[in-house]
């Protein structure tokens, strides 16, 4: 039997944050009356938060610390604390403050309630400048265009997962955002709550727009993933017979002016055009092919991990 609850939280240089996030959460974990153990991963903080972090340990043996070697992301922390987590219920946080654990309750008995997989919270009245929320909204509806997902809010970091539902999800990248999702994809039971959202008391935001960019790619990559992970002969092999068809059409008629009308094809690019589409044709088939290959080799297999730890403070 594992533990009742874990909550893993994301931290990069959030000195400032960690040890009064942990004073609120433990008191409302507390409220609950059930196991539970914090998973802290340290995303290679430059400042003074594994310290805190170390001291926050210290004194209470719920606690569990992840240090990266290095900066991977806060997927690959996501990914590490998911990997480690030993609860039956897995919750998801930012060490900013910004996520208010009090809603934590409520989003328990929505779960259990309606027998939910998955709770997303929903950031109704978003307290982040007004530039950050544009780009918010942006995201959100081109996800919901391009996946059929329709959670309100795909970039709130507070949810509270059933273990098996992320037991064996891969995230690379800002795959972090769409896990929502991926698990529906999967046939998880997704719903949200709305929950409180505050204002950044210190630290400084990791939010710009690299990530905004890195996010918006890896989105296609999700849609991609989505509609042809399970037979990618069908797009590329799609794509491909479009061309070859085209090529052959092409060439069939400046063929049947030659033969016919004594039209040369030295001097028509059309007959270029058309040779060259059909080849491009060809390697489209090819790829798909290959395509193909790699899935059954990647499903093989085990996929390696995309981070490396250095230490496990338990």
């Amino acid at each position: 039997m594992g533990l009742d609850i874990s909550v893993i939280i994301p931290a990069f240089n959030e000195e400032e944050n960690v040890a009064v996030l942990y004073k609120e959460l433990t008191y409302v974990l507390c409220t609950l009356n059930r196991d539970y153990e914090i998973i802290f991963v340290d995303d290679c903080s430059t400042d003074a938060t594994f310290q805190r972090l170390s001291e926050l340990h210290a004194r209470d043996n719920h606690i569990k610390i992840i240090k990266f070697r290095k900066n991977f992301g806060q997927s690959a922390a996501m990914k590490a604390g998911f990997d480690q987590a030993q609860g039956n219920l897995i919750i998801t946080m930012d060490a900013d403050l910004q996520n208010d654990p009090h809603d934590i309750p409520q989003m328990l008995e929505k779960m259990e309630k309606e027998n939910y997989d998955v709770i997303c919270g929903w950031r109704f009245n978003r307290k982040d400048p007004l530039l950050k929320k544009v780009f918010s909204q942006f995201a959100n509806r081109s996800r919901t265009s391009l996946t059929g997902e329709t959670i309100h809010d795909s970039g709130c970091t507070l949810r509270m997962y059933k273990r098996e539902a992320v037991r064996d999800i891969e995230l690379f990248g800002e795959l972090h955002r769409y896990i929502p999702a991926i698990l529906l994809w999967e046939g998880y039971k997704i719903g949200e709550v709305k929950i409180s959202h505050r204002e950044r008391a210190a630290g400084k935001t990791k939010y710009n727009w690299k990530r905004l960019t890195k996010g918006f790619l890896d989105l296609i990559v999700i849609a991609f993933w989505q509609k042809y992970s399970a037979r990618p002969m069908h797009i590329f092999g799609g794509v491909g017979f479009l061309l070859v068809v085209a090529g052959i059409f092409l060439n069939g008629y400046l063929i049947f002016q030659r033969l016919f009308y004594n039209v040369g094809l030295t001097e028509r690019p059309l007959f270029l055009v058309g040779s060259f589409t059909f080849i491009v044709g060809i390697q489209f088939f090819a790829l798909g092919i290959l395509a193909d290959i790699l899935l059954k080799i990647y499903f093989g297999q085990n996929v390696r991990k995309n981070y490396l730890i250095e230490k496990i403070v338990k």
